[in-house]
């Protein structure tokens, strides 16, 4: 199975820079200095209109925890209802109790919403203290992917925490490798035989996506020189 490159988003720019420089797939969101959160629906319609790769949009009502109330969790799910109308291939969110495990009846509304489309569950499964646990349960309400660090800053510090988690995870829900991934240390992560999938800001300083890390994560994900650097 092919590896692929998902670059994160939160302009339009980004995003097209994201496409033409060789990324798979695209998570569009809005202010990362808090994590990210749900982008404005004209910038969600205007990035599905004109790229041709896969957008995956990120569901959060607010920054900080993953304990959301009930006004902000019907926000979520008509925000979910909103995206898929205009096109989304994919939904990018998840909740957790106070106590820092999944929240299974939110999240499962949340799959339920989204579907058809594939549910990732965000980089909130990190907090999980029990991951077995975690993917568990996620597998049982039907998530398809999880963005995890292996609970690092970044994954690459010590690439056998994320390794443990995607041979435990056999791919169902499949794990998505995140946490600081660049060029500059992706080939530890690309030794893991069974990573599939990578996820990336692709940003080399605070101006947004970089087009030069995006080709040069691309290369290597993909293991050959298709892109004309």
């Amino acid at each position: 199975m092919s590896r692929k490159l998902e670059v994160c988003c939160t302009s339009f720019k980004d995003a097209r820079v994201a496409y033409e420089c060789g990324a798979d797939r695209i998570e569009l969101c809005e202010n990362l200095s808090v994590g990210g959160v749900t982008p404005d629906n004209d910038l969600v319609r205007s990035v599905i209109l004109n790229v041709e790769i896969p957008v995956f949009v990120l569901i959060r009502a607010r920054g900080g925890d993953f304990n959301f109330n009930e006004h902000e969790v019907k926000e979520m799910i008509n925000s979910i209802k909103e995206v898929k109308t205009m096109g989304a291939h994919g939904i990018v969110s998840g909740a957790l109790k106070e106590c820092g495990e999944i929240n299974i009846e939110v999240t499962k509304d949340m799959v339920q919403m989204a579907g058809p489309l594939p549910f990732t569950f965000h980089r909130a499964f990190d907090e999980c203290a029990d991951h077995s646990i975690a993917l568990s349960e996620l597998r049982e309400i039907g998530v398809d992917r999880v963005l995890s660090s292996g609970g690092l800053v970044k994954a690459s510090e010590n690439p056998e925490k994320i390794s443990e988690l995607v041979r435990d995870s056999m791919d169902d829900p499949r794990i998505i490798c995140c946490g600081g991934v660049r060029s500059s240390n992706i080939l530890k992560l690309l030794e893991i035989e069974e990573a599939i999938e990578f996820h990336s800001a692709a940003s080399l300083c605070d101006s947004g996506v970089d087009a030069g890390e995006v080709k040069e994560l691309s290369k290597l994900i993909h293991g050959d020189f298709r892109l004309n650097l």
